[in-house]
């Protein structure tokens, strides 16, 4: 179970993307994002060491309001061979410093996304300790995961980001998020599970959308 702290952090997080998006291929700005934390969820990890959390940010700066989905871990020390996925260090209040990667290519955060979408984990309430979040949904239809599947190559692209398993298993994350109908099924043709989850938009309304879909041979 994750501890939520609610203390300082210098920088925010929100500082932190604004200076990370605008290098990602599925950014759809022009310049400098305005951003403001509009929904999310965490995932424990089962060792206790590194904070998970599903982010969503809403960036105002264009014409219309764009909203991205940013999986981060947070972790006490820097993790080996992954300095290209750093999005940056800030000072936490309890736990000092804190270097924060881009999920994606985090292994803990990968192997804690399949077990949710297996169903083997919960998504956790983003700023309340020790509370299931009822809004984010998940699905998989097959036969269990195989464990080499959490060793995910993730690649960006102007859709989203790619993690591909070696056995040809792909796990398409939505970075650019857009509401789905009242009642319509997140999960999406040919997909055999998905991760869906709710965020609020600029005007208060609240709205739930496809965060992840998974394929496998």
């Amino acid at each position: 179970m994750a501890l939520i702290h609610h203390t300082t952090l210098k920088p925010t997080k929100l500082v932190l993307l604004t200076s990370w998006l605008p290098s990602r291929p599925w950014y759809g700005g022009a310049g400098e994002p305005k951003l403001a934390k509009a929904g999310g969820f965490r995932l424990d990890d089962p060792e206790g060491e590194v904070g998970i959390e599903f982010m969503v940010a809403t960036d105002t700066a264009g014409a219309e309001p764009v909203s991205y989905l940013a999986p981060l871990t947070y972790r006490g020390a820097p993790l080996d061979g992954a300095e290209h996925a750093l999005v940056g260090t800030m000072e936490h209040g309890v736990l000092g410093k804190r270097w924060a990667y881009d999920g994606c290519h985090d292994p803990v955060l990968v192997a804690q996304l399949w077990a949710l979408i297996e169903g083997r984990a919960q998504a956790q309430a983003q700023s309340i300790t020790d509370t299931v979040d009822e809004e984010v949904t998940r699905s998989y239809a097959g036969a269990g995961l195989a464990p080499t599947r959490i060793a995910a190559a993730a690649t960006d692209d102007a859709d989203g980001t790619r993690m591909t398993a070696p056995d040809g298993s792909t796990l398409r994350l939505h970075r650019v998020l857009r509401p789905a109908p009242n009642a319509a099924s997140l999960l999406p043709e040919g997909a055999t599970g998905h991760v869906g989850g709710a965020w609020q938009l600029p005007d208060g309304t609240r709205v739930h959308g496809l965060f992840a879909a998974l394929r496998t041979p």
